[in-house]
């Protein structure tokens, strides 16, 4: 019988799923994107060399393994065939019988990148959501107005023409008469997209069929998310969220299977908490310790390249977290970074219009209105990027994990202490 589980981001991304989806990745023979786009990006390190990927699944590195991008996504034509060529040239082999797109999967045409950033370019500075302007939420517009491009669309010139055509009619009129820019030409979108959807064709796939075959042959999938279970477009902070559901249970829509594909779900929770652009952040900091986790976690985007707001862990945000996604395990990341501060500290409530509350505000603004409440444990001097085992960890590093696991009710079954592949306790 095969064991299918799901990787989740349990904070606002930037978690280092990559890294945990890399690893689980040797246990299986099918890996599955989701849902999202390119304004995500997963660091690996393998023997010392980084990859940062933003559409293809990370499980591309391991030879063996079969990649999926399932209909959930929405996919930049142009930076997948960049990505396709940077993997090509450093060796790693990308053909269609080892990467297949779904039929169904939503295009990122240029449009929509346009719209994306003159939207965000007209709010005012409180008001921006801080989107990386890659076209993702004017994507996933168009598919639910039903007027969005599709993979499949590449298959049929005069489909895809007429589409653009259609797609651009409430737009160019958004451009001229509200953004005041000029108008696009659906014959120069076409000649711009061609290039790029002509290579997409030999990676079409009916994704959800494979799927099914690889369940019926007993192999073990792995469904990977990007973003973070804070920025769920229905669950997160709204409206500083991305455009998907980003919670486990999308797996199962965004891929094409049912929902009892699913075994187990592991959620990944960086050791404190990080958010790149805009929305409320309680338990940010700004003093030295957070000079220290941004330093020491190389905490700036790897997309966008822009600066994290660090913060202590907050577990009422996670306890949320875990109540979405209701995970098997969890994996603990960068516990490495926390090392050299003498005083740890946990947000373990919050307190809220003279309340003490253990799970976020459920009105729109309420995580602004907070004021953590910190739990303070002991911190670490030593440097554990070389520990690889639960025994040899200092006892206030395992003291942490452990007030971690008492706080969620969920087993820490994996702890990374640095970024290589073997630097990953497994417990």
């Amino acid at each position: 019988m095969s064991q299918n589980l799901v990787v989740v981001g349990a904070q606002w991304g930037d978690e280092g799923k990559g890294k945990l989806v890399d690893l689980l990745t040797e246990k299986a023979e099918v890996i599955v994107r989701f849902q999202g786009g390119n304004n995500a990006g997963h660091t690996i390190v393998v023997h010392g060399k980084e990859t940062i990927l933003h559409l293809i699944p990370s499980g591309i590195l391991h030879p063996d393994k079969i990649c999926l991008i399932g209909n959930g996504v929405v996919l930049d034509p142009e930076v997948f065939c960049r990505e396709l060529d940077s993997l090509q040239n450093n060796g790693v082999s990308v053909g269609p019988e080892r990467l297949k797109i779904s039929h169904k999967t939503h295009l990122i045409m240029p449009y929509h990148k346009r719209l994306d950033n003159l939207r965000e370019k007209i709010r005012s500075g409180g008001t921006r959501i801080g989107t990386t302007g890659r076209g993702i939420g004017p994507a996933y517009e168009d598919k639910v107005a039903r007027v969005g491009v599709r993979a499949v669309d590449v298959l049929d010139e005069d489909l895809l023409r007429g589409k653009i055509a259609k797609a651009l009619e409430e737009k160019n009129i958004l451009c001229e008469h509200h953004f005041g820019e000029a108008p696009d030409s659906a014959e120069d979108v076409l000649q711009q997209v061609l290039p790029w959807a002509r290579r997409l064709k030999p990676y079409l796939a009916d994704v959800s069929g494979e799927i099914q075959r690889a369940r019926d042959a007993g192999q073990n999938i792995l469904f990977e998310g990007a973003q973070g279970t804070l920025l769920d477009v229905d669950h997160g902070t709204f409206p500083y969220v991305t455009s998907s559901n980003t919670v486990a249970g999308n797996a199962a829509a965004g891929s094409g299977c049912g929902m009892f594909t699913i075994d187990e779900v592991v959620a990944v929770v960086k050791a404190y908490t990080t958010r790149v652009g805009g929305g409320p952040h309680p338990t940010e900091i700004e003093d030295e310790a957070g000079t220290h986790m941004r330093e020491r976690g190389a905490e700036y985007g790897a997309t966008t390249g822009r600066q994290r707001r660090c913060g202590w862990l907050d577990l009422v945000c996670l306890r949320e977290a875990v109540r979405l996604n209701t995970p098997t395990n969890l994996a603990i990341t960068k516990l490495d970074v926390l090392g050299g501060l003498s005083e740890i500290r946990v947000c373990t409530e919050y307190e809220h219009e003279g309340v003490r509350l253990s799970h976020p505000p459920q009105k729109e603004g309420g995580l602004q209105e907070v004021k953590p409440v910190y739990t303070r444990l002991e911190g670490w001097q030593e440097d554990i990027s070389g520990v690889r085992s639960w025994d040899d960890l200092p006892r206030a590093a395992r003291d942490y994990i452990q007030f971690i696991e008492d706080n969620l009710g969920v087993k820490v079954g994996y702890i990374s202490v640095g970024p290589g592949r073997e630097q990953t306790l497994i417990r």
